[in-house]
């Protein structure tokens, strides 16, 4: 499934009640961004408000509109837009998307296409 990677600048006087208000996600975005293609969803703040967003989906602009198609997500994005530093979309829109460069199991595969994939490493959540 295909990766996708992207930023966004949270404000820094912000930043601790962002983190706070995405530790307890609505169970109806929860819900509504699983089904519509958002998988192994991740968001990382720096401590100067640099977020780093990481989700594998199998088409970006599909789950996107299907977001877009939601109420619930109209609702969460008019409430976390104050915590961007010059975002002009909603944040769901106007992130900056990054390019992969290296992924480590797609250039052992390409080493040895015989080779089985390693299972991922247990995540602190999984233990």
């Amino acid at each position: 499934m295909p990766r996708v990677c992207f930023t966004l600048q949270v404000r820094q006087d912000r930043m601790a009640e962002y983190a706070e208000r995405h530790a307890a996600v609505w169970p109806e975005m929860l819900r509504a961004l699983h089904d519509t293609g958002w998988h192994d969803y991740s968001l990382f703040l720096r401590d100067d408000g640099l977020l780093v967003g990481y989700l594998q989906t199998d088409d970006l602009a599909a789950a996107q509109a299907g977001m877009a198609r939601t109420d619930v997500n109209a609702r969460w994005q008019a409430e976390m837009a104050e915590f961007f530093v010059e975002l002009d979309l909603p944040p769901d829109q106007g992130f900056w998307q990054l390019s992969e460069v290296f992924h480590l199991e797609d250039q052992l595969a390409a080493l040895d296409p015989e080779r089985p994939t390693d299972p991922p490493a247990p995540t602190a959540q999984d233990q």
